[in-house]
């Protein structure tokens, strides 16, 4: 079977890894430097699955039929499914959801006129919108099926799924399930077949509980900074409790990455005409935990403050919508010195700010720094750094 995965993010790169086990994929992206690295099976993101498939690819240990291109038409040209893995957002300023990357997609696989490719979003979208884009291009061979991924771990979870949802009852979308199932290691994977807006409804309620649990575990903290009690206490008591659990409870400087600050704000405003006060507050949480943050941090006075990694965390690379981002702003605009230390950056600055490629330059000139999580790396400086990070993981 011939499948095109449009994107090679953590998404689209696993899926495309994942799949060309036991068939041929074409992997499309608009990058040079990406497509060269996938066809030398040079991983471009930082991911450990991926990176050890690709290595064992290279060296003829493990068959991958996996081609990279730049050219759509040669990706979507004759292929059985099309799987757009494509950036979207959710702009709050314009109460818009960009999905104009999905919608490119679908109008070049449309005007190759073969009736037999079906197209899967993987993107994250808003609820209603497959219905909406059957009518606006009158097709009916398109359905959304979720992703449950973790930045760094995409290609394990790909592998071992805690369920594959499909979002329409067609048979290609049956078949596409089966797809994904029959090159799972895991074993006994639930497979949920439900309405397109179902499944896209699970997708953003999903995330948003995790972000709940962020922003719970979070508030939780700052609770226990405040009152000057141990916040590691509470969270070992409470966790121990299996209906909480110990999961997504070490606290940080604020949830980010790719899905989490989108859906969630994508998921309030689908909540415009339906009562609600939780999705509100989650939302609002987290812009205060990361408030209250810069604020602890001001409070030191440091004459250079140093941001170790705008990466979200470890294993990741990262850099979207991370949480430090916005701190680093609210500290720069209360005038304090900021320098960035992010050894992925080729740059001298990165937004105005700069960044000091030497990390025993960085640990030296900084009377204060940020670290969403703790590393060995810093442990030598360990008195300089502020973080919230209490079991050193996540």
């Amino acid at each position: 079977m011939k499948i095109a995965v449009a994107g090679t993010g953590y998404v689209g790169l696993s899926l495309a890894t994942l799949l060309s086990q036991k068939h041929e994929v074409i992997a499309l992206d608009i990058v040079p430097e990406k497509v060269k690295m996938v066809n030398k099976y040079i991983s471009p993101i930082q991911d450990e699955y991926i990176e050890k498939y690709f290595d064992e690819a290279a060296k003829g240990e493990r068959e991958l039929n996996l081609k990279a291109t730049l050219d759509w038409e040669e990706a979507f040209r004759d292929a059985d499914y099309v799987i757009i893995a494509t950036p979207t957002d959710y702009d709050t300023t314009k109460d818009f959801f960009n999905t104009s990357s999905v919608e490119d997609i679908i109008e070049k696989v449309i005007s190759l006129g073969n009736p037999k490719t079906t197209m899967v979003i993987k993107s994250t979208i808003p609820v209603g919108y497959v219905n909406a884009i059957r009518l606006k291009y009158g097709i009916d061979n398109i359905f959304f099926s979720p992703e449950f991924l973790r930045e760094g771990k995409a290609l394990y979870d790909n592998l071992y799924p805690s369920r594959i949802i499909v979002g329409s009852y067609s048979e290609e979308a049956q078949k596409f399930a089966e797809i994904l199932n029959e090159v799972a290691l895991a074993e006994n994977v639930q497979i949920l077949t439900m309405d397109s807006r179902e499944a896209e409804a699970v997708k953003l309620f999903a995330n948003t509980y995790l972000a709940l649990r962020v922003a719970y575990f979070n508030e939780l903290d700052t609770y226990a900074k405040v009152k000057g009690i141990n916040p590691k206490s509470i969270i070992n008591g409470i966790s121990l409790d299996p209906r909480i659990g110990s999961h997504y409870n070490n606290p940080s400087f604020g949830y980010g990455g790719y899905c989490l600050p989108k859906d969630t704000k994508q998921l309030l405003a689908n909540y415009k005409d339906v009562p609600q006060d939780l999705i509100k507050a989650i939302v609002q949480a987290n812009i205060t935990r990361k408030q209250f943050v810069a604020d602890e941090v001001m409070a030191e006075n440091p004459k250079l403050i140093g941001v170790y990694r705008l990466t979200m965390k470890s294993d990741s690379d990262n850099f979207r919508d991370a949480a430090i981002h916005d701190i680093i702003k609210i500290l720069r605009d209360n005038k304090k010195r900021v320098v960035i230390y992010e050894p992925t950056l080729k740059d001298d600055e990165f937004n105005g700010v700069k960044v000091i490629k030497s990390l025993k330059q960085f640990k030296e000139d900084c009377s204060l720094i940020l670290a969403n999580r703790m590393t060995p790396e810093l442990e030598d400086v360990r008195d300089k750094v502020y973080t919230r990070d209490l079991y050193s993981r996540d």
